[in-house]
């Protein structure tokens, strides 16, 4: 059971038409965490636009778990809406995030956390080691990531894989846009934060299907626009710390 005060770790899920996943999903974090945390946390359940039963269900989970917090966008508006939605309304100093199709493996967060704790960054990335998606998509996955290396040189191995940990206030000094959730680790790193990662745990989708793009074409070319633009953020980005006493009055 969470601790009373205020929650110090939010997890944040966006969900898409993901009826058939969203049960499953969020009980196992339920039951993970609960027994692996031992810090105060919630549970951020998004609704991006969903046609299907989603939205009832975050709602009915949400009434059942006090910790568990139902947040509805509209229109539908993509995946990084749907993440910054979520992080405006969480309330910890800590977000891990995960996707709502069930391959990530709640376990982990665990272990990012740890780890961020350890290395003392301000980011945890998860890398896929043992993908067990199709193989069109591990290709289209793996060319787009060397091409965004290439361009942007953030040293990240997996940027698409959705478990993360990081420090809530390092968005103070992210501007959010479509697809920004692809480039995190490089929009924290020309803001001037730290950024590690780990291999994680990948399970086979059980239920349904992927809502946010599927293919060669929807990972690597509909991309380039936007990798053409964080490339002029980061070279244009602002990076410094601020230091000594703050003005007295």
């Amino acid at each position: 059971m969470q601790k009373s005060g205020k929650s110090q770790l939010s997890i944040v899920i966006p969900f898409y038409n993901e009826e058939e996943c969203v049960g499953s999903v969020c009980n196992e974090v339920y039951d993970v965490l609960s027994g692996s945390i031992d810090v105060p946390w919630e549970l951020i359940m998004v609704d991006d636009g969903s046609t299907d039963n989603t939205p009832d269900m975050i709602n009915s989970l949400a009434q059942k778990y006090e910790f568990f917090r139902a947040i509805h966008l509209s229109p539908h508006s993509g995946q990084s809406a749907a993440l910054e939605a979520g992080i405006q309304a969480s309330q910890g100093t800590i977000i891990g995030t995960l996707d709502g199709d069930g391959q990530n493996d709640p376990r982990d967060l665990r272990i990012l956390l740890d780890e961020m704790e350890k290395r003392q960054v301000d980011m945890m990335c998860g890398i896929r080691k043992k993908r067990a998606d199709n193989l069109i998509r591990k290709m289209s996955s793996t060319i787009a990531n060397k091409i965004r290396s290439a361009v942007i040189r953030d040293n990240i191995s997996d940027v698409g894989c959705s478990i993360r940990i990081f420090k809530r206030s390092c968005f103070d000094r992210i501007h959010f846009f479509r697809n920004a959730h692809r480039f995190f680790p490089a929009l924290l790193l020309a803001a001037g934060y730290t950024v590690a990662e780990i291999p994680v745990n990948h399970r086979p989708r059980k239920k349904g299907l992927s809502k946010y793009g599927q293919g060669i074409y929807s990972r690597l070319f509909a991309g380039i626009v936007d990798l053409a633009g964080v490339y002029w953020l980061r070279k244009r980005s602002l990076n410094y710390s601020v230091h000594g006493e703050e003005n007295k009055l």
